[in-house]
Formats: structure tokens, C-alpha cells, sequence
């Protein structure tokens, strides 16, 4: 996996004159990565002039002890779990998560977050958000788990 250098991801800022005011130009930054499992196989979709899109979903997990004895490894396991939509657009990647990603297996996702919105079926106003995938890893072979 290639990675740019830290200096390119968070670079200074820069600052310039104008005759209205200043202007300040800065990088900012969209990173999500998550370790979890595929609840559904893929979908690929495709809106008419649109490029397609691979979509799936991936559960993550959060547990936490709760009790008057956390520390000493005792007390009730609380668990909680979070459903990601995650869309692949880029090509190459976005055939390869559409033919290899199956549910149930264990997979890591870089991407960005992104918020849309869209008009459902009812003629009503829903928010969405997509992780929006530009690295998957695979990390388990569901056939591989059963046996």
C-alpha cells in the first residue's frame, strides 16, 4: 500500500493579501478507518450518465465494562454495534470489492465520510451517511472460518 507523506496530508498554511481582506488557503482532513465485518454482499449500481458503484455494508463493534469493578476485570460486558454504508467508485477497486467482498467476512476500510442527501420514495427529504472507500483489505476468508 502506498501512502504520501505526512508533510503533503497536513501542510501549512498558507496565507495571501486582497484587496477585500485576507484570504487563508488551508488543507484539512477526511480519514475514516474501519476494522469490522461485512453485514450484506455487494450491490453494484448504476444511475443513468453516473459511473457505478459497489455497495455494502461493515458492522463495527464497541465493548465496555460497567460496574464498580472495571478495573479488575469484572462487571457486565456491554456491547454496541454500528452499522457503516461503505460505496466504492473507484474502478479497478470498486470490480475487485463487488466480486471478492462476501458477508460475514472480516475487511478494513480506509475512505472519507460523506453526507448526501436524497428523496425517498415518498417524496421525502432523508439524510445519508457514506464512507466512501479508496482502500479495502482483506483480512479473513469466510470459507476459511467454517472449516
Amino acid at each position: 500500500m502506498f501512502r504520501r507523506p505526512v508533510v503533503q496530508v497536513l501542510h501549512f498554511v498558507r496565507h495571501e493579501s486582497e484587496i477585500a481582506g485576507s484570504l487563508v488557503l488551508e488543507r484539512s482532513l477526511n480519514h475514516v478507518q474501519l476494522l469490522g465485518r461485512v453485514g450484506q454482499d455487494p450491490v453494484m449500481r448504476q444511475v443513468e450518465g453516473k459511473n457505478p458503484v459497489t455497495i455494502f455494508s461493515v458492522a463495527t463493534n464497541e465493548m465496555w465494562r460497567s460496574g464498580e469493578n472495571e478495573t479488575h476485570q469484572m462487571g457486565d460486558v456491554s456491547q454496541k454495534t454500528t452499522w457503516h454504508r461503505i460505496s466504492v467508485f473507484r474502478p479497478g477497486l470498486r470490480d475487485v470489492a463487488y466480486q471478492y467482498v462476501k458477508k460475514g467476512s472480516r475487511i478494513y476500510v480506509e475512505g472519507k465520510v460523506d453526507y448526501g442527501e436524497y428523496m425517498d420514495k415518498n417524496n421525502v427529504r432523508r439524510q445519508a451517511t457514506t464512507i466512501i472507500a479508496d482502500n479495502i483489505i482483506f483480512l479473513s476468508d469466510q470459507t476459511k472460518e467454517k472449516a
